[in-house]
């Protein structure tokens, strides 16, 4: 399976962007889609994710009532942001594992990364 991540930029406080990932082949209902983001000197962190088949999704508190998932057709998971703040500027990663889950390592397959920076 191959995840191939877009949609990053730069962009001012407050303001949005929606990530999307598309995935190699279709995304079967048992799986879970996550998002991760790892801003520099950091160590990845779990951002939300989705299970597939019934559409549960689960944020971090940081970026809960700002950012959802979404489903986008039968291969491709949404991330929308709003409210954008400094702190949420990193590389930011899509992932896909079987378990519910906000560990890293739980993932299997990971998407290359895309940058957001949000200036002040």
């Amino acid at each position: 399976v191959q995840l191939q991540a877009s949609g990053g930029g730069l962009v001012q406080a407050g303001g949005s962007l929606r990530l999307s990932c598309v995935a190699s082949s279709r995304i079967f209902s048992s799986a879970v889609m996550g998002w991760f983001r790892q801003a520099p000197g950091k160590e990845r962190e779990f951002v939300g994710n989705i299970r597939w088949g019934v559409g549960r999704t689960n944020y971090a508190d940081s970026v809960k009532g700002r950012f959802t998932i979404s489903k986008d057709g039968a291969s491709a998971v949404i991330l929308q942001m709003n409210n954008l703040k400094p702190e949420d500027t990193a590389v930011y990663y899509c992932a896909r594992a079987l378990d519910f889950t906000t560990i890293p390592s739980d993932y299997t397959y990971w998407g290359q990364g895309t940058l957001v920076t949000v200036s002040s």
